[in-house]
């Protein structure tokens, strides 16, 4: 499989796609499992995929037919609302609404460490230096976790106390984009640790939807932001030189909120998911819909996309 496009939803189905036929390849229906998909993330071997369903994180064995999990990490008390892996697929990383962030080790299947932010956690990202944490929460606050000291290193609080809704870091590790509920987008250019300059330095800020905002993602190519909405619409930000964020073009057609997006590897897709129960593929050169995928039977609330080397 060299491309594994994955959505998940709120009719507790995971559903596999064939990306060029919009057909669905494999459904894992869980029957008798009760509990909505909230994130999907694929391992960077695409061996694996983590599905973030309500308090408990399935890891499911791609190649495989069996619509049982390998495993499941059952620790968190209330919905987790992130996964994303260590790019050499040694661990994996949860967020909650609990307050908590946690690691679990995928060798041993075990719980490794948890760090508590005080607060319901709504996104968190790995550093490409994998040897830190970006998380964001309810509280409003972006905090830095240090994994090898084990403690929180910075903190940043953009908006007081307006809910950070999720976060993306460039490929490089160089700039960091927050969105809030209110729609607005902050900007950080993020220096090296041992220079004289600030970890992370403000560059700046704009409002990316007037309504609620539900994911940011910055482009493997770090050319482009996608900001997805409940107004229905995906947005795509063009990058400047000098930090600076202009609309390049809106993608219209989903019928109610966006929840998620992906990019492809070498960023000439985005693939969205929507509460009008359907995934779409959007080619960024046109900004037309190229496929879409029909089959969820409620909201489609999460994707993933792996189609890189493995």
């Amino acid at each position: 499989m060299s491309v594994i496009l994955v959505t998940g939803s709120y009719d507790h189905e995971i559903r596999f796609w064939e990306a060029w036929s919009g057909i669905c390849s494999r459904t894992i229906s869980r029957t008798g499992e009760t509990g909505q998909v909230n994130r999907l993330a694929i391992s960077p071997d695409k061996r694996l995929l983590a599905a973030a369903i309500h308090k408990k994180v399935n890891i499911y064995e791609i190649a495989s037919p069996s619509n049982e999990p390998l495993v499941s990490f059952e620790s968190h008390t209330m919905n987790v609302s992130a996964v994303a892996f260590h790019s050499e697929g040694k661990w994996l990383v949860t967020a909650s609404e609990d307050g908590t962030i946690k690691i679990w080790d995928l060798r041993t299947s075990t719980l490794h460490r948890t760090y508590d932010n005080g607060a319901p956690v709504n996104d968190v990202i790995v550093h490409p230096n994998q040897g830190e944490l970006i998380s964001c929460d309810q509280a409003g606050s972006i905090k830095q976790w240090d994994l090898t000291d084990n403690i929180c290193s910075h903190e940043l609080t953009p908006a007081g106390d307006v809910p950070i809704r999720s976060v993306s870091l460039a490929v490089d590790g160089t700039c960091l984009v927050a969105g809030n509920n209110k729609g607005q987008c902050y900007v950080w250019k993020v220096n090296d640790e041992n220079s004289n300059l600030p970890r992370f330095q403000a560059v700046t800020r704009f409002q990316a939807h007037s309504k609620y905002l539900t994911r940011c993602l910055l482009s493997p190519d770090a050319r482009y932001l996608a900001t997805c909405s409940a107004d229905t619409s995906v947005k795509i930000w063009l990058i400047g030189p000098n930090y600076d964020f202009r609309l390049d073009r809106v993608l219209v057609g989903h019928q109610r909120w966006v929840w998620d997006c992906a990019f492809s590897a070498d960023s000439a897709y985005l693939v969205t998911a929507s509460s009008d129960h359907t995934a779409r593929l959007w080619e960024m050169a046109s900004g037309e819909t190229v496929r879409q995928y029909k089959g969820h039977h409620k909201a489609a609330v999460c994707c993933a996309l792996h189609d890189g080397a493995s």
